[in-house]
């Protein structure tokens, strides 16, 4: 895995309508995470925080049935620019959400270098959705089938090309919140999915065994979305949209752990933080502690 890491965070709390997730990414540095990452022997670049765009107040900020559509466009632009440059600089871009409506802004800037980016979507949710399917107009809900095509031709052409990934590129771990219109998509395009049933079943080891198999074949670098409400809300309170019945704090960092062995994961975010709805900060504590297991932390 390369050695230098460059940090950007996104305040972004847009997508969804409960506030305190902008503060996500001060949380996660408060957790300890520049030095617990320095301790393996990363070359730390913390680049700040991106700038997002404000709504006006009292405005009416829905459009298409897209809640606050043009900031969260023109916010994910300046991510896509800010990761594209990392990426060309020849460093791992490690991104600090926010909430998950992030991901459209770092999958643009990152899937323009590769050929076949593939993608693990550690997560509660599809984030499926488009303005037609959406019950709530959230697009936090969105940004997986955005990074597809699939949706708003402002969000979908951010950093100025389309599609970033293929579906059949794409790994979703941990789903049990599911809305009808992302089940359809799902066997439409053929995404592989490992819901709770699969991984009760099947154990966490064999599931991210399979997922770097089916992976290693088909793409030439692997992006890890990682939203913190794909563990259970007992591991992960203070997240904006929590399911109970998640993956445990153990089986996420056995996760973490046989990925970073893997060798395969080339850029990353974490997101979906929000201190305003934790207890003593221990969700971002968690998000470090993963970010440990990925980055090569062990007991041997």
């Amino acid at each position: 895995m390369n050695k230098q890491l460059s940090v950007i965070g996104v305040p972004m709390d847009l997508g969804q309508m409960r506030r305190g997730v902008d503060m996500g990414p001060s949380a996660i540095r408060y957790a300890g995470m520049v030095e617990r990452l320095e301790q393996l022997k990363y070359e730390i670049e913390d680049l700040g925080d991106i700038d997002i765009p404000r709504p006006e107040p009292n405005a009416d900020n829905r459009q298409d049935n897209l809640r606050n559509l043009n900031e969260i466009a023109e916010g994910s632009s300046r991510l896509a620019k800010s990761v594209d440059q990392v990426i060309e600089n020849k460093r791992f871009p490690l991104v600090l959400g926010g909430d998950h409506s992030i991901a459209m802004g770092t999958l643009a800037g990152v899937a323009k270098h590769y050929d076949n980016l593939g993608v693990i979507w550690y997560d509660a949710h599809g984030d499926l959705n488009t303005a037609d399917s959406s019950p709530s107009g959230n697009i936090h809900g969105m940004p997986l089938a955005v990074s597809l095509g699939i949706g708003h031709e402002k969000l979908t052409g951010i950093h100025d090309y389309e599609p970033k990934i293929k579906p059949e590129n794409v790994v979703i771990i941990g789903a049990r919140s599911l809305d009808e219109g992302e089940r359809v998509l799902i066997k439409e395009r053929g995404i592989k999915v490992y819901t709770m049933h699969e991984v009760d079943r099947m154990g966490m080891t064999q599931v991210i065994e399979e997922a770097i198999d089916y992976l290693k074949e088909r793409t030439d670098g692997v992006h890890l979305s990682l939203d913190l409400d794909g563990l259970d809300p007992s591991d992960a309170p203070g997240v904006g949209t929590p399911v109970i019945g998640g993956l445990s704090y153990r089986e996420s960092h056995l996760a973490m752990e046989m990925l970073h062995q893997s060798g395969m994961i080339t850029s990353a975010e974490f997101v979906e933080v929000n201190p305003i709805l934790d207890e003593k900060n221990k969700t971002a504590s968690v998000a470090v502690g993963l970010m440990g297991s990925l980055f090569g932390e062990s007991l041997k």
